[in-house]
């Protein structure tokens, strides 16, 4: 490149820089700080000499020095850009922005960013937006290439977002509604661009973003101190709006220990820190169960709960706080863990049940590595963090977890195993979806009866329809009364027994006013799932159990009631069901979403009875996983127990031939 070009170049850098949409030195940035701080001083005496400029520019120097605060997320030693992460860089140069994976190929948003342009009335593409995932790509981009370009369109892009994004008053709870329909004016930007959850996104992200941009020219002293008022007018946003529970409080929370601890500067930084360290050593004992499940009863959060208590950790780790939090903390976050690994499948993939995504055993076991580091003495974290090179198994198969209402029956941990992992807890919140009794049933490396997913989160019109499509009762493997959504969720164990050839589990949800479901569940000769089904009450209507297969040809028998599965490899399964005189099977529409925005066909079924008496409703299932089901063998169900009884269950069931008696007394 000759001499010409470069200084064409530069000047557009510079024009660029420039018109970082006018970077004015905030003087009240000297109020924020501790400037009794070690460290600070050249920048005290300047400013009280009148000398602002020159205290911005002492003050640039001490953070280019400082070597003092760690922050564990980022090596500069070590830093590399993956091919997508340097697209998102070179994208957001013309201001195509990443925003959510599940809107490809990311929308631009014009020469003059408009951050309230919404494309499809999701509220997660307007609220995503302001993460500003391309930032650190940006920041990982000008590192790696040492191109000015990226530095210089960060901090045009920063304080375009400043200046566009102002905070005004609005109510705390309208930070979280549906529709967008009640905020209007300022506010109606302010909900999407200030929602607390995005505001800690950016807390946590710019401390990474901060550190990569730093030696960067643009990085002048005028923008330090408009970054030091705008992050710290983030934190006071926090701290006078944190969420009222979940797992936004978490984040919020963990977030704010980033903050206090990254920049001590800060003269509020201490109470920052004690914030965040308070609510999560408060929260970790109200939103996680006695036996490790996390209160919203969804995998996926569950799951970034998790990484939440532990990513405070590391932070305290690195710049000498851990002593803030006490045993029982790190006892709970592995309890969490021990949670987790049981009702995931050989793969290392977890159920979808509620609003969880699939994940993939690189991300998986990138999470066991960096729990391992937390919890050494652990052999099965080290297990799966090693994939099963060092460590070792849990001593049992299935496991139970009573309080949260997750159960795992199966035969094998390894690849070819049997795996059935049933959800029937209690009450939980927006995450959790209305499914008593549901389950997933994984067979020699495949999902047979994989959870309908989430689809989509909240927002206008179609995008709603399509959550409550994939939330109602429906379209999981449980029973309605009418086709109707669960009116109470709150099932309770009645019997669990994990061991010999013969395992049981009954649950008992009061899903509808005057009707109860009992499910009872049995895992028999390490093969094969009987699963019978009792409705019982006053109430009077049809009576619908539910099934959702696996993508794939599904043969379908009405007359005798079964299913066959034909898919491609060795997994496949055979269902059939027993039910009541005059029962019918009806195919209905089935779908199956492990991906936000990313779903599939596949075949749903149900067995309706109408209810037209106090008595109860009954169906037997017997579901038999096999590698062909064209090969599998005759299946034939009856019950020993004439009519319902609160205290016991007697079933008969034939498979090839061989009868056995599956029975429990309460």
């Amino acid at each position: 490149m000759n001499k010409t070009c470069k200084l064409i170049i530069l000047f557009v850098i510079a024009c660029v820089a420039n018109g970082a949409k006018a970077q004015e030195l905030r003087s009240e940035v000297f109020s924020l700080l501790n400037l009794d701080y070690p460290g600070l001083e050249k920048v005290k005496a300047l400013r009280e000499q009148g000398k602002e400029k020159e205290a911005a520019t002492a003050l640039l120097d001490y953070y280019r020095a400082r070597s003092n605060v760690k922050n564990p997320d980022l090596d500069l030693k070590k830093i590399t850009i993956s091919k997508q992460e340097q697209q998102w860089a070179d994208d957001a140069m013309e201001h195509t922005f990443f925003v959510h994976k599940g809107y490809q190929p990311s929308y631009n948003y014009g020469k003059d960013i408009n951050w309230e342009y919404w494309p499809v009335k999701d509220n997660e593409l307007r609220w995503q937006l302001h993460r500003h995932k391309w930032f650190t790509p940006m920041g990982k981009a000008y590192r790696v290439s040492g191109d000015e370009k990226y530095a210089a369109e960060w901090a045009a892009q920063f304080m375009d977002w400043i200046k566009k994004n102002p905070l005004a008053p609005m109510d705390k709870e309208h930070y979280e509604l549906i529709s967008a329909g009640e905020v209007k004016g300022k506010a109606e930007n302010v909900r999407f661009a200030w929602r607390p959850l995005e505001v800690s996104n950016r807390l946590q992200d710019q401390t990474g973003q901060f550190v990569l941009f730093l030696p960067s020219p643009s990085f002048t002293p005028e923008f330090l101190t408009e970054f030091l008022v705008n992050y710290h007018k983030h934190a006071l946003h926090i701290l006078a709006n944190y969420s009222d529970q979940g797992n936004h409080l978490l984040f919020e929370a963990q977030r704010m220990i980033y903050a206090g601890a990254f920049f001590p500067e800060f003269k509020e930084a201490a109470a920052w820190r004690k914030s965040g360290i308070d609510i999560l050593n408060r929260e970790v004992g109200v939103q996680v169960y006695k036996d490790g499940g996390q209160f919203e009863l969804d995998p996926h959060y569950h799951l970034a709960a998790i990484n939440i208590f532990c990513k405070a950790l590391r932070m305290a780790d690195v710049n000498g706080f851990r002593n803030e939090f006490p045993q029982s903390y790190l006892d709970t976050i592995e309890s969490m863990i021990v949670f987790y690994m049981n009702i995931c499948y050989p793969d290392f993939t977890n159920p979808c049940f509620s609003d969880a995504k699939l994940g993939t055993k690189k991300e998986e076991q990138k999470n066991y590595r960096d729990w391992a580091k937390l919890f050494p003495k652990n052999e099965q974290i080290r297990y799966f963090a090693t994939d099963g090179k060092k460590g070792q198994l849990p001593a049992y198969l299935s496991k139970g977890f009573l309080t949260s209402g997750f159960f795992t029956l199966r035969n094998s941990w390894g690849m070819d195993g049997t795996v059935m992992v049933v959800k029937a807890g209690p009450k939980a919140f927006w995450h959790c979806q209305p499914d008593n009794g549901t389950f997933e049933l994984w067979f020699n490396g495949k999902n047979l009866f994989p959870d309908s997913g989430a689809y989509v989160y909240a927002g206008e019109g179609e995008v709603m329809q399509l959550r409550n499509w994939f939330r109602q009762t429906a379209v999981h493997n449980t029973l309605t009364l009418d086709n109707k959504t669960l009116e109470t969720t709150e099932s309770v164990t009645k019997l669990w027994q994990p061991e010999g050839n013969i395992q049981t589990l009954v649950t008992e949800n009061p899903g509808y006013k005057d009707l109860k479901h009992r499910r009872s569940i049995f895992f028999v000769d390490n093969t094969y799932y009987v699963i019978v089904d009792e409705a019982v009450g006053e109430a009077r209507g049809e009576i619908n159990l539910h099934y959702q297969l696996a993508k794939g040809k599904v043969n379908i028998d009405p007359k005798t009631m079964t299913l066959t599965s034909a898919y491609e490899g060795d997994s496949n399964v055979k269902l059939q069901c027993f039910g009541e005189k005059g029962t019918t099977l009806k195919k209905e529409e089935g779908w199956c979403s492990t991906a936000y925005r990313q779903r599939v066909k596949r075949t749903a079924v149900a067995f309706n009875t109408q209810k037209d008496k106090a008595d109860a409703v009954r169906y037997i299932t017997i579901i038999y996983p096999t590698k062909d089901a064209a090969k599998a063998p005759k299946l034939e169900a009856k019950f020993k127990n004439k009519k319902f009884d609160e205290k016991a269950l007697e079933v008969e069931v034939t498979v090839g031939g061989k009868k056995q008696t599956l029975n429990y007394k309460l």
